[in-house]
C-alpha cells in the first residue's frame, strides 16, 4: 500500500490538495518495519487543480492524506482509483499510522487558514 500525504514544507500535513505540489509518499509494501519514503515534488502543471489528463506520478497510490480539499477532486481521484481522505493530523507520520489504525483525526476547516499560513516556514 501506498499512502501520499499532501506537504507543501515536507515537515507538516498541509491543505488544498487540488493545489498542492509536494507530498511525502510512504510505501508500506516493504517487507522491513519501517516503510520507504518518498518526496515527490511536482512541477505547477502537474498539480491536480492544474493537471489536463494522462498518466499522473501519483496514479500509483492508494490514499491522499490532506488537511483539505474540494469535493470535485475527491471524485476526480476516485475515479482514478485514490482514496482521498483529509484528516486534522499535523503531523504526517501519525496521520498515516492513524489512517491505517481507523483513527483519523477530524479536520477542523478553521484551522486549516492558520496552518496554511505557517506551511511554508
Amino acid at each position: 500500500m501506498k499512502i501520499a500525504v499532501t506537504s507543501q514544507n515536507f515537515k507538516r500535513v498541509t491543505g488544498h490538495a487540488g493545489k498542492s505540489r509536494r507530498f511525502i509518499i510512504y510505501d508500506l509494501g516493504t517487507a522491513c518495519d519501517t516503510p520507504k519514503v518518498v518526496w515527490l515534488d511536482l512541477p505547477m502543471d502537474m498539480t491536480f487543480h492544474e493537471f489536463s489528463g494522462g498518466p499522473h506520478p501519483l496514479d500509483d497510490v492508494d490514499v491522499i492524506l490532506t488537511a483539505s480539499a474540494g469535493p470535485g477532486l475527491v471524485d476526480k481521484l476516485a475515479r482514478r482509483g485514490v482514496q482521498l481522505v483529509t484528516c486534522g493530523e499535523s503531523e504526517p507520520r501519525k496521520a498515516v499510522r492513524d489512517f491505517l489504525m481507523g483513527e483519523v483525526k477530524q479536520s477542523n476547516p478553521h484551522a486549516h487558514l492558520e496552518q496554511e499560513r505557517h506551511a511554508y516556514a
